[in-house]
C-alpha cells in the first residue's frame, strides 16, 4: 500500500500523525526558551550569545517557511515533508553531540526549518481528509502556537536532572518519531496538480527582508541604546521587502500569491494576525518573565525553569480545548466573530495579569485565560482564510499567514523588552512591579485594535457574501 493510499484509507491515523508532526515542530520551535542559561553555563557563552539558540531557529523558520509553502502546493508535497523532517532530525543531532557552540546553534537553526510544516500539515488536511478536514485544520492551526508550552515543562524538567543534553535528547527523540510518522503515513501531493517553478530570487529577497526585521525587533538593547540605528535598520528590512512585493506582483510564478490580499478577508485576517500576535506573545512573554523574578525584587515568584514551564501548563490546555470549541462552532459562527470574542478574552487575561499578579495564582488563572483567547484565534484564522483561497494555494497562504504570525510575535517580544527596559530605573537589573502593569495595559490596547479590524472585516465580509472572490472558484 503506497503512503497515499494508505493516508485515504485511515483518516485517523492521517489525523493523528499530522497533529504530532504540528506539535513536535512547535516544541522544537520553542525548546531553546527555557534553555538559554543553562547554555550560558555549560557552553561558557554570555546570556545574549546563548539567547541566539532561540533566535536562530525563529530566523530559518521564518525564512523556510514561504519557501516550504510553494514546495508542498503540488506533487512534491510529502518528498518536501520528509526531507525537511530529516534535515531536522540532522539537527536534533548537532545538538546533543559533544562538540563546539557554533555546531549547537547549526543543530538549532536546522531544526527551525521544520516550522514551515505546519502549513503543509494544513494543506494535507483539507486534500485527503474530506469533512473532518474542517476541525482537523482548526487543530493544527493551534497546535501551531499553544503547543509551545508542550515541551516546555518537560525539557525544564530534565535539563534539571540531567543536564542540557538530555533536554536536547527528548527533541531528538520526538523528530525522529515524526520523520518515522511522516514516512509511514503522509499521503503524496495531488500529481494531477502541475508543479510550478521556484521563485529563488523572491525567496532570497523574502528571507532577507525577514531575518533583517526580526533581527532589529528582537534587540530590545538597540532600541534602548541606539534607537536611531535601530529605525534606520528596521526602515532597510521594511524596504526590501517593498521590493520583494513589488516583485512579486511582476513574477509569472511567484513564491507567494499575493493578489490573494486583495480579498478584503484573506488582507483582514493577515492583520489582525499580525497586530494580535503582537499583544499574545508581549502577554505570554510577560508572565513568564514576572513567575521567574527573584522575590528579592519586592515582587515575582523566583520560580525555576521547570516550576515556570508548567505555569504553561494551562495555557496549552486551554488552547486546545479552545481549538475543539472553535471546530465545532465553525458552521455556526463566522470566524471574524471568533477572532473578536477571542481577542476579547486576551484582553481579560491582560486585564487580570495588571490587576492580580500579587498571588502565583492570578498569574496563572491569565495564562489559563491566554490560551484559551490564543486558542480560539489560531482555530479561526485557517477558516477565515482558506474560505477563498483555492486549494492549489492553501499551504502557500498559511505560510504567509504564520510569517506575519513569526513577525507579530518578534514585534512582541521586542515591545515587551522596551516597555519594561523604560521601567527599570538606573542602576537596577529588574523593572519595577510598575512597569509591568504600563507593559500589560499597552497590550491589552494592541490586543482591542485586532478586536476593531475583525469588527470590520466580518462585517464587510458579510457584504460581500454574496459575490464571492474569483479566487475561491
Amino acid at each position: 500500500m503506497t503512503a497515499q493510499a494508505g493516508g485515504e484509507s485511515h483518516p485517523g491515523r492521517l489525523v493523528a500523525a499530522l497533529m504530532f508532526i504540528a506539535l513536535v515542530v512547535a516544541a522544537i520551535g520553542s525548546l531553546g526558551a527555557p534553555l538559554i542559561t543553562s547554555v550560558a553555563v555549560g557552553y561558557r557563552v554570555s546570556l545574549a550569545a546563548a539567547q541566539w539558540t532561540l533566535t536562530i531557529t525563529l530566523l530559518t523558520g521564518a525564512v523556510a517557511i514561504p519557501l516550504l509553502g510553494r514546495l508542498g502546493d503540488g506533487p512534491r508535497r510529502r518528498t518536501t515533508v520528509v526531507v525537511t523532517l530529516a534535515i531536522v532530525v540532522a539537527g536534533s543531532v548537532g545538538t546533543v553531540v559533544p562538540g563546539p557552540f557554533w555546531l549547537l546553534l547549526a543543530g538549532r537553526a536546522a531544526q527551525g526549518v521544520g516550522l514551515g510544516l505546519t502549513a503543509l500539515m494544513i494543506a494535507t488536511a483539507r486534500d485527503h481528509l474530506g469533512e473532518r478536514a474542517g476541525g482537523t485544520i482548526a487543530m493544527l492551526s493551534v497546535a501551531s502556537t499553544a503547543g509551545v508550552g508542550v515541551g516546555y515543562p518537560l525539557s525544564g524538567l530534565l535539563t534539571e536532572l540531567a543536564g542540557i543534553r538530555a533536554a536536547y535528547s527528548l527533541g531528538l527523540a520526538v523528530t525522529a518519531a515524526a520523520l518515522a510518522a511522516a514516512v509511514l503515513v503522509v499521503p503524496g501531493g495531488n500529481r494531477a496538480r502541475a508543479g510550478r517553478p521556484i521563485d529563488w530570487t523572491g525567496a532570497a529577497m523574502l528571507g532577507g527582508g525577514l531575518v533583517v526585521v526580526l533581527l532589529v525587533t528582537s534587540e530590545t538593547h538597540l532600541w534602548t541604546r541606539h534607537a536611531a540605528v535601530a529605525a534606520v535598520v528596521l526602515g532597510a528590512g521594511i524596504a526590501i521587502l517593498a521590493g520583494w512585493a513589488m516583485l512579486e506582483s511582476r513574477t509569472p510564478s511567484p513564491l507567494v500569491d499575493l493578489t490573494a490580499l486583495r480579498h478584503p478577508a484573506v488582507a483582514g485576517a493577515n492583520l489582525i494576525m499580525g497586530i494580535g500576535g503582537v499583544g499574545m506573545y508581549l502577554l505570554l512573554t510577560l508572565i513568564t518573565r514576572f513567575a521567574q523574578t527573584p522575590p528579592d525584587a519586592g515582587y515575582g515568584y523566583g520560580l525555576s525553569t521547570f516550576e515556570a514551564g508548567l505555569v504553561l501548563v494551562p495555557y496549552s490546555a486551554l488552547g486546545f480545548l479552545a481549538g475543539r470549541i472553535v471546530s465545532r462552532l465553525r458552521r455556526s459562527a463566522g470566524p471574524f466573530r471568533v477572532l473578536a470574542a477571542s481577542g476579547a478574552i486576551v484582553v481579560a487575561a491582560f486585564l487580570l495579569f495588571a490587576v492580580a499578579r500579587g498571588a502565583l495564582a492570578g498569574a496563572v488563572v491569565a495564562m489559563a485565560i491566554l490560551g484559551l483567547g490564543v486558542g480560539g484565534f489560531s482555530a479561526a484564522m485557517p477558516q477565515a482564510i482558506l474560505k477563498v483561497t483555492p486549494a492549489t494555494e492553501t499551504a502557500s497562504a498559511m505560510g504567509l499567514n504564520q510569517v506575519v504570525r513569526a513577525v507579530g510575535f518578534s514585534i512582541g517580544s521586542a515591545t515587551g523588552g522596551l516597555v519594561l527596559a523604560a521601567n527599570t530605573p538606573a542602576g537596577q537589573l529588574v523593572p519595577t512591579n510598575g512597569g509591568y502593569t504600563v507593559a500589560a495595559v499597552a497590550g491589552a490596547a494592541i490586543v482591542a485594535l485586532s478586536i476593531a479590524i475583525a469588527v470590520v472585516t466580518g462585517s464587510r465580509r458579510r457584504r460581500l457574501a454574496h459575490g464571492p472572490h474569483p479566487l475561491a472558484h
